[in-house]
């Protein structure tokens, strides 16, 4: 038995016998916007720049960093966030007054970060790409807390530096965390010229306390806009298969964000390891969520799971 499948053996053997974990309460309702978007279009800016004022995201007179979901690259899939809603999402921000915009990436699963970028499409699809880029796994640091056992915690300049840090993630199933969604984004922001490739010491500190240490690093000044347009399902993050899902999800409490998106997907959020973990950084509860634009049952597609994380879908009413 490899460790994929001791995982899968153990996940679903503590999915089947748990039962469903306790929703926390929250202080007030968090705002999510949910927009209808069928493809890439040239609207695209206009529509992200609605998203963002319905949130309540504020970006005026502020130094921004986008922090997109660049991994790996495919033509027979759809990995990362595709490049047009990244030059949209920067056009939308300067257009609300953002005094400067940047972008920012650590890819986990290759060193040279530019060719990926190109693969991608990055250097077609944004403007001035080259002179707005920074590779965070090669970036000045300064220490930001500690990954326990395992030693400091050692964040990139550009981001203790930055205003507002803006979480570009795809929609997407994860094989090891259930989701990827914004807080999950966040592994790309540990420096892989200290931590290796791909960032060993998250999977040996655990997927999940990574994703909650790295969203109490970072949660206070970041803010979600989520590429839903064309999601992942399946063997994600990596080797899964594009499902059009047609929606972009918007807001500035990150919990709340990845526990609307995983409505979307028809996954339960409380179910979700990392997300049930973070609860003190937000809500996943519905009662404290205020969803605008669409409801999320109105645009739900139930995206495909691989058998480990089965007992994450939303029971049938």
């Amino acid at each position: 038995m490899n460790r994929r499948q001791w995982m899968a053996c153990g996940l679903a053997a503590a999915g089947a016998a748990c039962s469903r974990p306790a929703l926390k309460p929250w202080k007030r309702k968090e705002p999510v916007f949910i927009l209808r978007a069928e493809n890439y279009s040239k609207e695209l800016a206009s529509e992200i720049r609605r998203a963002v004022e319905a949130s309540g995201i504020g970006v005026r007179g502020k130094n921004v960093v986008l922090k997109p979901n660049l991994v790996e690259f495919s033509r027979a899939t759809a990995i990362n966030t595709h490049p047009v809603f990244v030059a949209a999402v920067m056009e939308a921000l300067l257009s609300l007054g953002a005094a400067q915009v940047r972008i920012a990436e650590g890819p986990g699963h290759r060193r040279d970060t530019w060719t990926l970028a190109e693969e991608a499409g990055y250097f077609e699809a944004i403007p001035r790409f080259e002179e707005l880029f920074i590779d965070l796994n090669r970036d000045d640091v300064e220490r930001a807390g500690d990954f326990g056992e395992w030693g400091p915690l050692w964040a990139p300049k550009t981001l203790l530096a930055a205003d507002l840090i803006v979480s570009l993630p795809k929609l997407k199933t994860h094989h090891w965390a259930g989701a990827t969604l914004s807080m999950k984004n966040l592994f790309g922001t540990v420096p892989g010229s200290l931590y290796g490739w791909p960032k060993n010491v998250l999977h040996q500190y655990g997927i999940d306390p990574s994703i909650v240490k790295l969203a109490e690093t970072y949660a206070a000044k970041t803010v979600a806009i989520v590429d839903g347009i064309v999601g992942m399902e399946g063997d994600g993050p990596i080797r899964g298969k594009p499902r059009q899902a047609g929606v972009i999800v918007a807001g500035a409490n990150l919990p709340a964000v990845d526990a609307t998106c995983c409505r979307l997907m028809g996954i339960d959020p409380a179910r979700v390891r990392s997300l049930e973990m973070t609860q003190h950084l937000g809500p996943i509860g519905e009662p404290w969520i205020e969803q605008r634009g669409e409801r999320p049952e109105t645009l739900r597609q139930d995206f495909e799971l691989i058998p480990m994380w089965s007992y994450l879908r939303v029971p049938e009413a």
